[in-house]
């Protein structure tokens, strides 16, 4: 449970480094916030002058919600006033304690790709997933080029539960990794799996198609889908 209260100091009345206890603190211009930044020669730390640690009062719930709802990294951290590094952090630390959900046997399964790019347009990367037809359950996902392997990170999960059946679009790679007999191609097959796909790229905007918004990092992608599935 995070503690809800912050954490202040002022370090113009102290006269102290915060870091090493030294006295050999000299002014070092000012930060972007405006406030006066301080800089020790004993251990080359800098502070800022009157410093409240805004992320003690942000709750875990708080930024699981903005990101169910759409709202970038940057704009999650000008509403919660707090660094954009010290939201990534916490969002990796939510993403670890999220455990991947039990697949129970005997269930039919819908299973499609996302394309998405990371830093740049031509780095294309694929979501894959699988979604649960009777529940509309994400139960697993992976992220990766378009290749065989990407796919059997989630089918050889979804297969291990022996599934009734599979379904999945016309894309050749599947025939090669799943049983014909669970294995189906139909026209209005995957219409659940489709229809979530909009819902993703509407709720997250990294996801969408005509927006500036897109993932810089693997990691961070791979930990929003994890928090947006399964929290």
């Amino acid at each position: 449970m995070i503690k809800n209260d912050t954490s202040c100091f002022r370090i113009s009345d102290a006269g102290i480094c915060p870091n090493c206890k030294s006295k050999s603190i000299i002014k070092n211009g000012f930060a972007k916030n405006q406030k006066q930044q301080y800089v020790c020669k004993s251990c080359g730390k800098r502070s800022i002058d009157f410093y409240c640690y805004n992320s003690y009062q942000v709750k875990d719930e708080t930024i699981i919600k903005f990101i169910k709802e759409g709202l970038g990294i940057r704009s999650t951290a000008r509403i919660l006033q707090i660094s954009t590094t010290t939201l990534l952090k916490r969002i990796v630390a939510i993403a670890r304690r999220i455990s991947n959900p039990i697949i129970t046997s005997d269930k039919t399964y819908e299973v499609d790709e996302m394309r998405s790019f990371i830093t740049r347009k031509d780095n294309l990367v694929w979501i894959v997933y699988a979604l649960e037809r009777k529940t509309k359950r994400v139960v697993s996902f992976s992220i990766g080029k378009r290749t065989k392997r990407t796919l059997k990170n989630v089918i050889d999960l979804l297969l291990l539960s022996r599934p009734k059946a599979i379904y999945t679009d016309g894309l050749r790679q599947y025939k090669s990794i799943i049983d014909s007999k669970i294995h189906k191609v139909k026209r209005f097959g995957t219409n659940r799996i489709e229809r979530n796909n909009l819902s993703l790229r509407t709720h997250l905007k990294r996801l969408n198609r005509k927006t500036i918004c897109f993932s810089r990092s693997f990691s961070i992608l791979l930990c929003i889908l994890k928090i947006y599935f399964w929290s």
